[in-house]
């Protein structure tokens, strides 16, 4: 009896936990704008606070802050951008405008000036009392002192209690800017004091909070301020006009001392057509700020000038001086009429740069300027001209007080980017003291770099696929990859051009030693000898982990991940373990492992899992971490750590997932027809059931299963499958890695895609007949081919797909101007020869010659203002299908990009896509758009996303 009782116990219980799975509601698109993110999160120097941003994808934000023990939270509605003070005692950050009133001023259609604006406020850590100042047009903190500075329209300070968001609170958030500049306010949040100074157009903090520079643009009226360049001692209280007269001032920078302060103006008549700058120096020991470079003055290129556009800056010593050149436009000629003058744009073959190009960068080209130094000290203040028209790149070593900077250009083989993707470079030493330039390294396909001290100059070298070094002080160049055993470029390249590097870690102390990835490991390389140990002891080559130093310049694909180091620790540190982020090839997890550089040990292991890891910050003194942690079924939230093993949650975003179907996602495999080995991922509903069949979709683009455990935000699609939608609304998903045979694209695409689909079909729960494929760009590309290959497929949806190589070979890119001549034959389009030397492969992985073949009704975006795949592609794609009388659809969203980007569009294409696959993979009715299509006359009024009425 009491058996029975139990087992009728355990039975309600499976029923009841059944019914609860059962009982969640599959996603919809509703829930789009509410699903959270954490962001902007920051840690005190001290490693005492943390604040971090939690943003739904639409409406207002809030900011948290609380200790790093999780105690104290405070949440502060609407906030964002926030910082610390260096003495960690205060935090400054802007709160936006309610998103609903924004929203309604977007309606109202008002003028930018009467937009509503953002708020600056500032409070003690472990406070909840505020300060706000209204309408700021922008703030700034000093890097080692708890002073800020920020411009306000007016004196609008007002004190409220944390999270005030009363009426007359937000009114104050709208304010017009004044005509000629805004109010200054200089304040030291330790005692309260301040000082407002009115006209203010531009200002700098020194780094130690003591002083301030600040450029007024006065009305000419005005009788009690003038415009210039003022220095104000923020401690004496005492201010001291440095540079006087009407004009632009901009560019004002301090030295790390503060000793020293220069800025570019320039105090032309106002109606001049040409306006050239001039550079201005001032140090404490002077009365006035003193032009030391300008047209006409030593040194300085005939018709040339300082430009206002170029950065200015001091070395760390403050000894060099660098700031950019330019040559003095051109004036317009007044005289032209414009409707009797021609508009064209002329082109010819002996340009280093197509017009489209041209035309592209032409603002920036505008404001290009060329890198000069003055030394400050010395006597003679001549300006050296380091770079010019034929060396335009100048890179320096930190600090930037190195006798020589490294130039490099690829002068003379722009033409051959066309069709070579990016040309060959040489590399030159120009004295920073003389001008004089030497030629290190003669022209060759590779990308040029100095060591963190300046002590070497370091590159790949394509074509042998090793790195080099060239030596400073001994003028000598080291091969030193040649003996290591492996390859230093991409072991699995796959394209018809040269392998990349895995990448460079950094440099130890004193340039000592260059940490050099390989596929796995990591090896520290003698950069003056060659010689060279595995710092992580050939444990992950033996295990399969890809171990990664994520440093700030680092190369190889984790460096995106990482961020947080001090901008000055630029050195990998010999004395203490390294954090390495390392993923396992095999089953994709993430973990971080730590290795002492030296130790013969293998790396230990800290912290890993079926997760993947965000950015690792680190307090500057204090060993607090804070970072973000995921899984496909745990949203990316905040942690804090002082050493990974033991971790606290601080966000808790999202908790409404709970409410509704997810997924699952595992790693599959399969061996292609040809005997290739493959891997993919296959996400199922959260409430999956084995005896039932599922509808199966495809997506794809190369490789994709190392990002199995990322988090599939439910959110409107700007063009890729969106998978969280599709999974908890009974599809599965499965997303297949697919690797290339270069001159055949297309059909490797069969190769991989096909037979990965075939293995999954062999499980009952797959609904063979019900399968559709959906790919962007190049997975677009891919969608076009498969269809013409086989009929399984009952549904296609291609996005800005190529439909025809034959004519969008020769086509322009159109967001950067650039031919996509070096995409076939170099890169992702792998044919790997031109048009007219293997036109068969260009006609044989073009889809369109093979149109007549397709049975598979498919969807097509193509937008007008795609700036990588030519729009006409998906013209060319649809207008052949409909001659073909095939099913075909095309989307043209307007003023468009690639991917879409306006929010509006992105959840118009996921509900069609919704309706498109649910036609035919669920055999749900017809919308109208898809029934009978909606007319030019409707536009704008009617989105035909309605069922159609032939379909009820």
């Amino acid at each position: 009896m009491r058996k029975i009782l139990l087992l009728s116990l355990f039975s309600a219980a499976g029923m009841s936990v059944f019914a609860q799975k059962a009982s969640k509601k599959p996603l919809d698109h509703s829930v789009y704008d509410s699903w959270q993110s954490v962001a902007n999160q920051i840690v005190s120097n001290d490693g005492k606070w943390i604040g971090y941003v939690v943003r739904p994808q639409q409406g207002d934000a809030n900011m948290v802050i609380l200790t790093a023990k999780n105690t104290g939270k405070l949440t502060i509605p609407r906030a964002d951008t926030a910082r610390f003070t260096s003495d960690s005692k205060y935090a400054v950050f802007l709160i936006r405008p309610p998103y609903a009133v924004t929203r309604m001023a977007r309606i109202k259609k008002k003028r930018p000036d009467e937009m509503p604006k953002d708020t600056l406020a500032f409070m003690p850590l472990g406070s909840t009392a505020m300060t706000k100042v209204a309408g700021v047009r922008s703030f700034k903190l000093a890097d080692k002192a708890p002073v800020m500075a920020y411009l306000a329209p007016s004196d609008t300070v007002k004190r409220a209690p944390a999270g005030d968001t009363s009426r007359r609170a937000v009114a104050n958030t709208i304010a017009p800017p004044t005509r000629e500049g805004a109010d200054l306010t200089v304040k030291q949040l330790v005692t309260g004091k301040q000082r407002t100074f009115k006209y203010v157009t531009d200002y700098q903090l020194s780094k130690d909070g003591k002083f301030l520079a600040y450029a007024v643009t006065a009305p000419r009226r005005s009788k009690d301020v003038q415009s210039g360049v003022y220095f104000y001692d923020i401690e004496k209280d005492a201010v001291k006009s440095i540079s006087s007269g009407r004009g632009t001032y901009k560019n004002l920078v301090f030295d790390e001392t503060a000793k020293q302060l220069a800025f570019t103006a320039e105090k032309n008549p106002e109606k001049a057509q040409v306006k050239p700058f001039k550079l201005y120096y001032y140090n404490t020991s002077k009365d006035s700020a003193t032009a030391i470079a300008g047209p006409g003055m030593a040194g300085i290129t005939q018709k040339w000038s300082v430009s206002g556009d170029g950065r200015v800056y001091f070395s760390k010593s403050g000894s060099n001086l660098f700031f950019g050149t330019a040559p003095i436009p051109k004036p317009a000629d007044t005289t032209l009429v414009d409707f009797e003058t021609a508009k064209l744009d002329i082109w010819n073959y002996k340009d280093e740069y197509l017009q489209p190009q041209q035309l592209k960068t032409l603002q920036r080209d505008l404001r290009r300027s060329y890198l000069a130094v003055i030394h400050p000290a010395e006597s003679d203040l001549k300006l050296i001209q380091l770079a010019d028209k034929y060396i335009e790149n100048i890179s320096q070593p930190i600090g930037n007080d190195s006798r020589y900077v490294l130039g490099t250009t690829d002068t003379g083989t722009r033409v051959q980017a066309q069709w070579e993707g990016s040309g060959s470079q040489e590399a030159y030493l120009i004295d920073t003291k003389t001008g004089e330039r030497k030629r290190i390294i003669p022209r060759t396909k590779g990308r040029f770099q100095f060591s963190t001290g300046g002590n070497y100059v370091i590159w790949f070298d394509s074509k042998d696929q090793n790195y080099y070094t060239y030596s400073l002080a001994t003028g000598s160049k080291v091969n030193l990859t040649k003996s290591l055993g492996v390859k230093i470029g991409e072991e699995d390249n796959d394209v018809p051009d040269d392998a990349n590097a895995y990448g460079v870690a950094g440099w130890t102390t004193g340039d000592k030693n260059v940490l050099v990835y390989d596929r796995y490991d990591i090896w520290s390389i003698d950069p003056s000898t060659g010689a060279a140990k595995n710092i992580t002891n050939g444990t992950g080559r033996k295990n399969h982990l890809i171990f990664r130093y994520p440093m700030p310049g680092g190369g190889g694909r984790f460096a995106a991940l990482m961020g947080g180091v001090d901008e000055d620790d630029r050195y990998i540190s010999t004395k203490k373990p390294l954090w390495l982020l390392t993923q396992n090839e095999d089953n994709k997890q993430w973990a971080y492992y730590k290795q002492s550089i030296g130790s013969s040990k293998a790396p230990e292991k800290i912290i890993g899992g079926p997760f993947s890891y965000g950015s690792l910050t680190k307090a500057k003194n204090a060993d607090v971490y804070i970072y973000t942690k995921q899984s496909f079924d745990k949203s990316p939230d905040l942690y804090v750590s002082t050493d990974l093993k033991k971790e606290t949650r601080l966000s808790a975003i999202n908790p409404q997932q709970a409410d509704y179907n997810w997924f699952t996602a595992e790693l599959v495999e399969w061996t292609t027809p040809k005997g290739y080995k493959s891997k993919g991922i296959l996400y199922k509903p959260e409430d999956f059931d084995p005896t039932k069949k599922y509808p199966m979709l495809v997506y794809f683009y190369e490789k994709m299963s190392e990002t199995i455990y990322g988090y599939k935000t439910p959110a409107p699609s700007p063009s890729a499958l969106p998978i969280a939608y599709f999974a908890s609304n009974d599809y599965l998903v499965f997303v297949p890695d697919i690797s290339y045979e270069v001159g055949h694209p297309g059909q490797s695409a069969v190769e991989f895609i096909n037979s990965g689909v075939e293995s999954l079909k062999k499980n009952a729960w797959v609904d063979g007949k019900h399968i559709g494929i959906q790919g962007q760009s190049w997975g677009g590309y891919q969608v076009a081919y498969l269809i013409t290959q086989t009929d399984m497929y009952a549904a296609a949806w291609a996005g800005a797909p190529v439909a025809n190589m034959t004519s969008a070979y020769g086509g322009i890119r159109w967001e950067s101007g650039v031919n996509r001549q070096f995409q076939y034959e170099k890169t992702q389009s792998r044919i790997g020869a031109t048009l007219w030397d293997k036109p068969n492969l260009y006609i044989e992985n073009s889809p369109i010659f093979q149109f007549p073949k397709v049975h598979t009704p498919v969807a097509v975006m193509s937008n007008d203002a795609d700036g990588a795949v030519p729009w006409y592609q998906g013209i060319e794609m649809f207008t052949a299908l409909r001659r073909l009388n095939k099913p075909v659809w095309l989307l043209q969203y307007n003023d468009e990009a690639h991917n879409l980007v306006q929010r509006r569009n992105r959840k118009d294409i996921t509900i069609r896509e919704a309706q498109f696959f649910d036609h035919f993979l669920k055999g749900k009715p017809m919308p109208v758009w898809m029934a009978t299509g909606v007319p030019a006359v409707d536009k704008g009024k009617d989105w035909g996303l309605a069922i159609s009425d032939e379909a009820k």
